[in-house]
């Protein structure tokens, strides 16, 4: 068997618990999976495609937090002058 690597790709080492690692298998075999990494791969992209929604609405909440304190730094400016 052939195995194309793609050059657009990192090789990375994984320690997983024994007990994870036979579910993987257990996957691979039982599911649509073609091999671990594939598996794998793919909970990769979908924790990835799940969080990144998630981080980005925390930014925007952190974006409004900001320019609120902002806003009120200048209401207190406004008021202590007089």
């Amino acid at each position: 068997m052939v195995r194309h690597v793609n050059e657009d790709s990192d090789k990375i080492t994984l320690r997983l618990p024994k007990r994870f690692l036979r579910a993987l298998d257990f996957l691979v075999e039982m599911d649509d999976f073609p091999s671990r990494s594939e598996a794998v791969r793919a909970a990769i992209r979908d924790l990835v495609y799940a969080r990144v929604e998630l981080v980005g609405d925390r930014l925007k909440k952190l974006e409004e937090a900001e320019k609120a304190l902002a806003n009120l730094d200048a209401i207190k400016r406004q008021y202590m002058k007089s």
